[in-house]
């Protein structure tokens, strides 16, 4: 199954439907070796009523897709009030045009908007307005830099938030990760990063400051041009879109604090939110529901399926068993081995089953299951996102980089990316190991 998502591109699947494929397979063979739980979920009495479910049901992780669901519409609805364009723009105007300035400010933005957003959705984002920005600058030489420091940022900046990335969702919420705790213990390495990785670009890329002073007023009359507020189409909805995206956040870093909310979980608060949102276009709704990335909602179940067959097929015990000589290396040497495992496998596979994979595997055991501040799981959560940065199809943020790169008319292969986005890897994945040796 891993080998046929790697190969998702060339084989010209859709990965719901290559996971959906083995999750049949697997669920008939869980039956056919009596593997599955069929009586505990057929004879289940909840206030006493009996209710029977198909065994499939209980393996899937619901709080999971309700995140990713409810994230995605709200972040999606509030979008069209035309916040994220504002201050991309602002920002932008804030540079006076020139190059270093708007890469850093850029960069920034870019962590930030994948913390709060996602990582496809702020590559989008950032990288169509990079093009715009750096075209009416007379600064399209150095489009291929931006977009490509931009795109690895993503990832970096996936580390920051318990929802910032899907692999963080899956381990933060096995360990039991609080949403404050995750950003007191990443925000510090993703400062570092983000430095490290503007100034490599900065020099790799030969992105400098402006140098005269014709130069500087040139690049400052043509920034000023640009206007923040076209896409704005309703004041009012602008503000209501800001003040939620606060609240939003706020709420999802108290859930577990909240009276009620803390019952119903991190899957409610985004549901709700999203509903929130919609209530703007009530009458159009379904036009949002049309934009959500059903591909990525059934990979899910499927996904959650199959390692629910894996479990009981105990399949999960011996990949656990293959995993004890990492774990017998020690508490320091043995999550820096497990961080460049899970990266260099996150490479060239999608993270997100690596990391439903491995959480589930070190959720079964005692000693690092009950503690959420195990530096193996900071590992498998560092490894998942860095890996994405190692190759193009490492992570979606980095494709979709790819993707508008080629937009542009700009020729990047495989191995070219791989050539020009190793050393930042290489420097980021020692970083993490170094950072997470310091603080566990």
């Amino acid at each position: 199954m891993i080998l046929c998502l790697a190969l998702e591109e060339k084989i010209h699947a859709k990965k719901s439907l290559i996971v959906g494929l083995f999750s049949v397979v697997a669920l008939f063979l869980g039956a056919w070796f009596n593997l599955l739980p069929f009586t505990d979920v057929s004879n289940l009495v909840i206030g006493g009523h009996k209710i029977s479910l198909p065994v499939y049901i209980p393996g899937v992780d619901w709080e999971v897709i309700a995140i990713i669901l409810g994230s995605s519409l709200f972040v999606d609805v509030t979008s069209k009030s035309g916040l994220f364009t504002w201050v991309a723009v602002k920002l932008t105007k804030l540079s006076s045009g020139d190059p270093l300035r708007l890469l850093i400010l850029y960069g920034v933005m870019t962590v930030v908007f994948s913390a709060v957003l996602n990582n496809v959705t702020a590559m989008i984002i950032v990288g169509s307005l990079t093009g715009v920005s750096l075209k009416k600058l007379n600064q399209s030489e150095k489009l291929l830099g931006f977009l490509l420091v931009e795109g690895l940022l993503t990832n970096i900046g996936g580390l920051l938030t318990l929802i910032s990335s899907v692999p963080n969702i899956i381990v933060g919420k096995t360990a039991g990760i609080e949403f404050i705790d995750f950003f007191l213990k990443a925000a510090p390495y993703v400062v570092i990063a983000t430095v490290v990785t503007l100034w490599l670009g900065s020099r790799l890329f030969k992105i400098g400051s402006l140098k005269t002073e014709e130069e500087k007023t040139s690049a400052k009359n043509l920034v000023a041009g640009f206007d923040e507020n076209e896409g704005i189409e309703s004041p009012g909805f602008f503000r209501f879109g800001a003040i939620m995206t606060f609240v939003f956040i706020g709420t999802v870093a108290m859930t577990s604090q909240l009276p009620v909310v803390n019952e119903l979980g991190l899957g409610f608060v985004a549901l709700s939110f999203a509903g929130i949102m919609l209530v703007r276009y009530k009458s159009v709704a379904d036009r949002f529901y049309k934009t959500i990335d059903w591909d990525l909602l059934f990979f899910f179940v499927c996904l959650f399926a199959v390692i629910n067959v894996m479990e009981h097929a105990r399949v999960l015990n011996l990949i656990g068993d293959w995993l004890m000589p990492i774990m017998g290396l020690g508490d320091s040497a043995g999550p820096a081995a497990l961080l460049v495992a899970s990266a260099a496998a996150s490479s060239v596979t999608d993270n997100i089953p690596l990391a439903a994979m491995l959480a589930k595997i070190l959720g079964a055991m005692p000693e690092i299951s009950s503690n959420p501040d195990s530096p193996y799981w900071w590992a498998v959560i560092f490894g998942s996102n860095l890996g994405g940065n190692i190759t193009p199809i490492g992570s979606a943020s980095t494709l979709v980089s790819v993707t508008i790169i080629h937009k542009y008319g700009l020729k990047l292969s495989f191995a070219g990316f791989v050539k020009v986005a190793l050393p930042y890897a290489i420097i980021q994945l020692a970083l993490g190991v170094v950072y997470l040796l310091i603080t566990t």
